[in-house]
């Protein structure tokens, strides 16, 4: 693991969820000394709902998860660290039956109530002989912390992530936890990295779907690190109904919006946590975009600031060079006028309708620039759009880590 990200934040107490056990083991997907293989077992009548990525090269348990999905009940997730088994054919897609296969006998369950993830070098197929014998190992395992499950899906994270909340459905408060794990290769197209989001909530998977649907678009779709969009990306849902409320069956039931509030909080917390580990990350950077077309130009342009490899090296240096945020806004591809743009750097405005603000004071910007959490903004000046979207900035410790990633 590489050095600790000076953003990181410390893990926080998180409750158990009624129906998830979580078990951890060591497959040996790789060189190393730690547990790589996460498996939760969840109670019968487990809700399920999950976003995957938009890659056109997506891993075979991408796939897997899509069609599983469609049936709204989950039993177990396995996740493996080390290894993405993306890009490796019919025999990656042969360890993802196997390991659905075996799962499904252990619990007495259907297959399709299995969901597995995989994370690590692409290209490499999942070894079935490794996976059976985690497998095995992970089914005898003593019950393990979140902290632990955190852990064990990392791959080059430098810290573990979680969230909680709380929401009262009628007389009963239901929990609302999640781990993730994701440093590079982030620039999610629907959802993002890793991440797993648990509830002991009653909702019927159509509306656990709508939820963290929802809750996606303004959070994981909000972050980028480096541009990349991964082939693994996968967010999954689950709620047990364990705590014992009405069961939730649409948005007009009295609690749905307390639930939908609690998924989004522990959604936007993950999101943003995985920008705190980007790569080499030294500044958690929000970028925001108002006065656009639309929201949804707003929320382009806002990306292309954030994934700008000039303006994120400019954070990274403590430059206000808001001639690269001018860049990043005029080859977005949309409605932006010269003459209307102004652009901010924390609190202080410095360009104003296309030129420079005569005589700003610089003391401020600059020590903004110094600090952890820099806060970048953009009016377009052309309409009620607007966005936020989150990143870091790009310095010497992501060129280290990737180029010897494979290594």
């Amino acid at each position: 693991m590489t050095d600790r990200s000076p953003l990181a934040r410390p893990f926080p107490i998180m409750p158990d969820i009624g129906g998830v056990t979580r078990r951890i083991a060591r497959a040996g997907y790789k060189d190393w000394g730690r547990c790589d293989l996460t498996f939760i077992e969840l109670a019968e009548g487990t809700s399920v709902a999950g976003v995957t990525t938009q890659s056109k090269c997506p891993s075979p348990e991408v796939e897997w998860c899509r069609a599983a999905l469609a049936h709204g009940r989950a039993r177990a997730l396995i996740v493996n660290a080390g290894n993405s088994n993306a890009f490796t054919g019919h025999r990656g897609r042969a360890a993802v039956e196997a390991i659905a296969a075996r799962t499904a006998a252990h619990l007495n369950c259907a297959p399709e109530q299995v969901f597995i993830s995989s994370t690590g070098v692409i290209g490499v197929p999942l070894p079935i002989d490794k996976a059976e014998a985690g497998l095995a190992a992970a089914y005898e395992a003593a019950p393990c912390s979140w902290e632990e499950a955190a852990a064990t899906i990392m791959t080059t994270d430098t810290f573990t992530k979680g969230a909680v909340a709380q929401a009262v459905i009628g007389e009963r408060t239901v929990n609302v936890v999640g781990i993730i794990k994701g440093s590079g290769m982030i620039a999610p197209d629907m959802a993002t990295m890793l991440g797993y989001v648990f509830t002991d909530a009653a909702v019927a998977p159509a509306l656990l779907q709508q939820m963290l649907s929802a809750a996606n678009r303004r959070s994981f779709s909000c972050i980028t690190v480096d541009s990349d969009t991964s082939t693994s990306d996968t967010v999954l849902a689950f709620a047990t109904g364990a705590a014992g409320n009405g069961p939730l069956a649409s948005m007009d039931d009295a609690g749905a919006d307390a639930l939908a509030a609690a998924i989004g909080r522990v959604c936007l917390e993950l999101a943003q946590l995985v920008v705190c580990d980007g790569e080499g990350a030294s500044k958690f950077v929000e970028v925001t975009v108002t006065g656009a077309a639309s929201d949804e130009s707003a929320h382009r342009v806002a990306l292309s600031i954030a994934n700008s490899p000039l303006v994120k090296t400019a954070i990274a240096g403590e430059d206000a060079n808001w001639g690269r945020v001018v860049m990043a806004v005029g080859k977005a591809g949309e409605p932006a006028e010269r003459d209307l743009l102004s652009i901010r750097f924390g609190d202080t405005e410095v360009a104003r309708r296309g030129l420079a603000v005569e005589g700003y004071d610089e003391a401020p910007v600059a020590a903004h620039l110094k600090g952890q959490e820099i806060r970048v903004g953009a009016d377009l000046g052309l309409g009620d759009g607007r966005a936020t979207v989150w990143t870091c900035d790009l310095t010497h410790g992501y060129i280290a880590i990737n180029a010897d990633y494979r290594s």
